[in-house]
């Protein structure tokens, strides 16, 4: 079981594709069991088509050969996904983390230096930790807030980056738990 994070699709208005047209999408080019998840590009899925380092690539070549834009996808199988969340810093910070701890996904692992230089730009109350190619935020007063987004990750990290909340990763989990 596998998880495509697609980066900034119907957001604000932008790069809009409906999940029914997705999920089509990924059955011709071969991806079974699909669910999506909300409308920001979140989809489980199944596959014995490809590999699992062919996956991004596939998806993001024919969404661009459709919709005529260019949507970066992050794949994990859904056992990395579980690993991701169980390594969270920051589950006992509070009750409801859902809304306040991110994870930002990485295409790379982020070096010692590199973790140095994104923690001084947080805010005095938001805390970072970089994990394995992904970056974990507790971002107490809102990620529409804080200046930790995507695109300053990609444009410090040179790479890739999508980021969802606690409760998203969660309900990912689930749904591959369940197919």
């Amino acid at each position: 079981m596998y998880v495509a994070l697609l980066r900034g699709i119907n957001v604000s208005g932008q790069k809009k594709i409906k999940m029914i047209d997705l999920t089509s999408l990924l059955e011709e080019i071969g991806l079974s069991e699909i669910q999506t998840y909300i409308q920001s590009g979140n989809v489980i899925f199944e596959t014995n088509r490809y590999k699992k380092e062919e996956i991004s690539t596939v998806i993001s070549h024919e969404i661009k050969k459709r919709y005529g834009f260019d949507v970066p996808v992050l794949v994990l199988d859904i056992e990395e996904l579980k690993r991701i969340r169980n390594a969270n810093p920051f589950q006992y910070e509070e009750e409801d983390l859902g809304k306040k701890v991110y994870v930002t996904f990485l295409e790379k692992k982020v070096a010692a230096a590199e973790e140095t230089v994104l923690r001084s730009v947080a805010r005095e109350e938001e805390k970072i930790v970089a994990g394995e190619r992904v970056v974990y935020l507790y971002i107490p007063n809102g990620y529409g807030k804080t200046k930790l987004n995507n695109a300053f990750f990609e444009k410090k990290l040179m790479c890739n980056a999508t980021t969802r909340n606690l409760r998203t990763v969660e309900k990912l989990i689930a749904l591959g738990n369940n197919v």
